[in-house]
């Protein structure tokens, strides 16, 4: 039987987290960019903590949702990019490593200032403490696993761009490349290749193998820095 009061509560658990994550994340992106000498993401209202101007109604509801529904072990989404003219940027190629750190940089941030929210939830009355709680640890869960999973070395993700923007050009041009396929190696490494080693008996799961550590080191790193441990 469906308990329709676990999921409503489970889903006011997770929005909220979600929507801060994505909204400042591109938001940032933005800012960097703008105050780098490209305004295109501020033209377009991208530089704005409202949500709906960053949400992705597949990448940032459909697929996290159903994920959450079918109790995934990997939480994969994602906003509409921010739109961010290189060519205007002050000096290009290492401006874009900045702008694209920005993102990452952000939910970092983001997971210690939920953490640090910890400290106040004595203040409230216990049933809404837990709720709060709640929020706080899917915050930091989803904040981590958004900045450790957009410092993956592939383009079109963030660590692919600042890769580009550091290797020689000898690897960069090269990985560059790589960006128009880059969605199509993250949906086949998170869904396909999963699909196909549980075939063989396997629970393998390349993505999460690859992340699980530093996702749990950054999380126990920052639940020390806000004294949480």
């Amino acid at each position: 039987m469906v308990d329709f009061g676990e999921i409503l509560y489970n889903i006011s658990i997770w929005i909220v987290p979600a929507l801060v994550a994505i909204t400042l994340h591109e938001a940032a992106h933005g800012f960097v960019a703008w105050k780098l000498g490209d305004d295109t993401a501020k033209r377009q209202g991208r530089v704005t903590f409202n949500p709906l101007k960053h949400i992705d109604p597949m990448g940032t509801i459909i697929i996290p949702g159903m994920l959450l529904l079918l109790k995934a072990p990997f939480l994969f989404g994602y906003a509409k990019p921010v739109p961010v003219n290189f060519g205007r940027l002050g000096s290009p190629r290492r401006d874009m490593v900045w702008v694209a750190l920005a993102g990452p940089a952000m939910n970092f941030i983001l997971a210690f200032v939920f953490a640090l929210g910890y400290h106040v939830l004595d203040f409230f009355p216990v049933d809404v403490a837990q709720w709060l709680a709640d929020n706080f640890r899917n915050a930091i869960i989803l904040n981590v696993v958004l900045g450790v999973f957009n410092l993956l070395p592939l383009p079109p993700l963030d660590g692919g761009r600042v890769a580009v923007g550091i290797l020689p050009n000898a690897l960069a041009i090269p990985l560059a490349k790589l960006e128009r396929y880059g969605f199509l190696i993250l949906i086949g490494a998170i869904f396909i290749l999963p699909l196909i080693f549980r075939q063989f008996g396997s629970d393998f799961n390349p993505v999460s193998w690859l992340l699980n550590e530093p996702i749990g080191y950054v999380v126990n790193l920052i639940a020390n820095l806000a004294g949480l441990k």
